[in-house]
């Protein structure tokens, strides 16, 4: 959407006139070409009346039930502006996946939108983990809207750990019908979005008892509620779990089952089978589970991107405007971006929208290739792809969370405002750290991939591209003398994972040796293990990021300078936060800390120039930034005073409240 022809802040004017390389250029980067730039603004225009529509009610001032019931509105628009453009249901499908989760998305419902995991994990779970027949059945009910799902498995005591979860499916094999119970409190599902009043059916992960044995988790499909009157179908205990720090339009849910039967055919049976006589097949790789749940953490790392460049714009152009203080006496109030602490609160999370925004295009780029390979019944990319997609998804959601909380402090008090949108975002990115996998949980998955590869280093197997690093330190290949430079850096930042891998799989074996037993010394161990598998994602996301900027050959040579810039300050931003272990593990010594942080103080100023043209690179249309503080044309306090004037106390003078409370407390003379 192009900008509203306005009067823009000089201050911010001027910093767009002195950038050295053209923005657009960073929205072609992130778009991936001109012609998707188009598409997706082209994209953005086309529900550029509902954004209008959804601007002039501001949410603050609803209750929680008419947030629900308007994010419902909201949605019934988005369908009846998609229902326009006569896509194929596939298609359809595809935009939805496509807008929901993304830039746009937030922007519709920017407090959560109650179908998001109809179509980001119910619809999958039916073309991953259905059989065709099933496919053919529910394909066919989804596609005309019979069927709003969505994804059911944590539970009030249980979550990332799944084999304790304590829903169970029962087969009868007289009936052929599962029998699916909620046999305590904990054992209802709890958290699941939409589930509260939205959706009809749901994916329910239970524990499978047939012919007297448990077989594990594994996914069923079963209705709710009556596809016409909407009433909870017997045996079914739903309702919704109330509000929460963020995404309240979300309407997430509780369910309990009492005795509730379902068609053997509901059970997802692509890869393990229950067969009519209560014969269980298993599945010839347990992971092929992973896939829904791969599929979201991967789009997890987009959706934290947009959270993030929304957060960086805001901060800078705020930072741009908002003048306060004096660095010399004589000197009239400076911008405070100009202070060198503001710089270092902001741009290196100008810097990691970008890290994000290369490695999860490489992460998506080999989620499609295991995809493909296993269709060919090739599993052997599926654990590599599984342990980065658990520690991408933490390390980036809790860089992102605590990014946006340093950018709202950054923005002072009117940062606290939810006028500024930053509160929101914070919301929607520390949820994330949550949801989809615990975050330490996550890591000590990752952890133990790690322990396995360090354990085929030392018996001399080859390893997978992103931890053959081990390699070197298990030849005892010496560091590179020390130089500051990018590519020392990198080395040392695989020196530090090996190092961190290696302390916590020799501590782990020794207290093994010692009599503790497996899972006791896992435990006791588990602080390092969380601290090597965040070393190894940032291995990971440091040389995703060098090689893809190494790779800009056809840009500019000022727009090239600019993206090596800020992946420099990455790169020696988490090696200074990080600098003990750098010092234990790596060639660096304590002399060379302060040149690395002078490398650091000039990053910042280089990038200072060009700080405004970053960000208006993003490319956020104001209806799609929703904040007062980051608007286009500069304009804070005018539109924070709008804001306020927005509040219902403002509609009267004198609000009731004086001559009940506040008069009478005046006058008793107290």
């Amino acid at each position: 959407m192009r900008q509203q022809k306005m009067v823009v802040n000089k201050d911010l004017q001027y910093e767009r006139s002195r950038c050295t390389f053209d923005p657009v250029e960073i929205t072609y980067f992130l778009d991936g070409s001109p012609e998707k730039t188009k598409q997706r603004r082209d994209q953005e225009q086309f529900f550029s009346d509902v954004l209008t529509l959804k601007e002039n009610m501001s949410k603050d001032y609803k209750s929680h039930k008419e947030v629900y019931e308007d994010s419902l509105r909201i949605l019934r628009d988005v369908f009846s502006k998609i229902k326009k453009l006569q896509l194929s249901r596939m298609e359809e499908f595809v935009l939805a996946q496509k807008i929901f989760p993304g830039r746009l998305g937030p922007a519709l419902f920017q407090d959560g939108n109650p179908i998001l995991l109809h179509y980001a994990m119910f619809l999958p779970s039916i073309l991953g983990q259905a059989n065709p027949e099933q496919q053919a059945y529910w394909l066919n009910r989804l596609w005309p809207g019979n069927v709003i799902g969505t994804y059911a498995q944590t539970e009030l005591g249980h979550g990332t750990f799944l084999r304790g979860l304590e829903t169970t499916a029962t087969y009868d094999p007289e009936t052929k019908e599962f029998v699916l119970n909620s046999p305590t409190l904990t054992s209802y599902k709890w958290w699941p979005g939409g589930l509260g009043h939205t959706a009809n059916h749901a994916i329910v992960v239970a524990q499978l008892y047939t012919q007297g044995e448990c077989r594990g988790v594994h996914l069923f499909v079963v209705q709710l509620r009556d596809v016409e009157t909407h009433e909870p179908l017997k045996g079914i205990i739903i309702g919704e779990i109330g509000t929460k720090l963020g995404m309240n339009g979300v309407n997430n849910g509780f369910l309990g089952f009492r005795n509730f039967r379902i068609p053997r055919e509901n059970m997802l049976m692509k890869n393990s089978k229950v067969l009519e006589d209560g014969t269980y097949v298993k599945s010839t790789n347990d992971k092929l589970t992973y896939g829904a749940m791969v599929f979201v953490r991967v789009n997890l790392l987009y959706e934290l991107l947009h959270y993030l460049t929304k957060a960086v714009t805001i901060a800078v152009r705020y930072s741009v405007v908002r003048r306060q203080g004096q660095i010399n006496p004589d000197q009239p109030e400076v911008q405070i971006l100009d202070y060198v602490t503001q710089q270092y609160k902001i741009f290196p999370h100008i810097a990691t929208c970008f890290a994000i925004k290369v490695t999860a295009s490489w992460v998506w780029d080999m989620y499609n290739t295991v995809q493909s390979e296993l269709h060919q019944a090739d599993y052997e990319k599926l654990p590599e792809l599984h342990s980065l997609s658990c520690c991408l998804k933490a390390v980036v959601s809790a860089d992102t969370a605590a990014g946006i909380e340093q950018l709202r402090l950054s923005c002072g008090g009117h940062g606290y405002m939810t006028a500024s949108n930053l509160p929101t975002l914070y919301g929607l990115a520390t949820a994330v750290c949550t949801y989809e996998g615990e975050n330490t949980v996550l890591l000590l998955q990752t952890a133990r991939y790690l322990v396995k590869s360090w354990i085929r280093t030392m018996i001399g197997e080859s390893l997978p591209e992103s931890v053959e690093y081990l390699n070197e330190v298990a030849k005892g290949v010496k560091h590179r003398r020390w130089s500051n430079d990018l590519e020392c850096l990198i080395d040392a930042y695989k020196a530090v994972a090996a190092g961190s891998i290696r302390l916590a799989a020799e501590h782990l074996n020794r207290r093994i040796r010692d009599g503790v037993t497996l899972e006791e010394a896992w435990n006791q161990t588990s602080i390092e293990l969380a601290q090597c598998a965040e070393a190894h994602a940032r291995v990971f996301i440091v040389k995703t990021f060098a090689k893809s900027i190494k790779q800009l050959n056809s840009k500019s040579e000022e727009f090239r300078q600019v993206m090596f810039q800020l992946c420099e300050l990455y790169i020696v931003y988490w090696a200074l936060k990080n600098v003990g272990n750098f010092l234990r593990f790596s060639s660096m010594q304590k002399e060379h800390v302060p040149t690395l942080h002078s490398r650091l103080e000039y990053l910042l100023m280089t990038i200072r120039r060009n700080a405004v043209g970053i960000v208006d690179g993003f490319d956020f249309d104001d209806r799609i930034l929703c904040s007062a503080l980051g608007a286009y044309d500069g304009n804070v306090y005018e539109r924070l005073f709008q804001e306020a004037m927005k509040s219902p106390l403002n509609r009267e003078t004198v609000n009731m409240s004086f001559k009940k409370y506040i008069q009478p407390f005046v006058k008793s003379n107290l």
